[in-house]
């Protein structure tokens, strides 16, 4: 299942899978530069991720459409480099005290990507709840997600990413 691609870099007719895999290994390049993994600062990467995909929710629903229609398939040797350097960034930061050890990286990065993306599909549900939101902005959203990720993942003592012990003091 090879992708053929025409000399003006266009992808000819072919297997449905390989179009997908390589709209969505674009699709990773491009989350990736515009969000870039801090592994110090988790919240604001979640931060900007949420912020990716509330600003791309065609993209949001192309990667999730793909992870159904393609689930069990090994995924393409981009996506696994993505994925193995960011569990490498994560690792480091783990021996460099800045993440708890007990997690495994994979995880970290899975679950701060879910709750980053957790509101990308979902605005609707603030509306059909209004009156019981106390703010419905998508400020207040990109907030939750933030707060979420910082409560699960926070920075360690003596390692924040703001220079202060942990205490707030420098």
């Amino acid at each position: 299942m090879d992708l053929q691609v025409d000399a003006r870099c266009q992808v000819l007719p072919g297997p449905k899978e390989a179009l997908y895999r390589f709209v969505a290994g674009q699709e990773m390049a491009a989350v990736a530069e515009a969000t870039r993994l801090d592994p110090t600062d988790l919240p604001e990467y979640a931060g900007r991720v949420h912020d990716y995909f509330i600003r791309h929710p065609d993209r949001f629903r192309l990667m999730s459409w793909g992870r159904m229609e393609f689930a069990g398939t090994t995924a393409d040797a981009a996506t696994q480099e993505t994925v193995r350097r960011k569990v490498e960034q994560l690792r480091k930061a783990q021996e460099a005290g800045h993440l708890d050890p007990a997690w495994e990286p994979i995880d970290i990065l899975v679950f701060v990507n879910q709750i980053a993306m957790a509101w990308a599909g979902q605005l609707d549900l603030v509306d059909a709840a209004a009156d019981q939101v106390r703010d419905p902005s998508p400020a207040a959203r990109r907030a939750a997600v933030v707060a979420a990720v910082q409560r699960l993942l926070p920075a360690t003592a003596g390692n924040t990413s703001d220079g202060t012990s942990g205490t707030g003091r420098a």
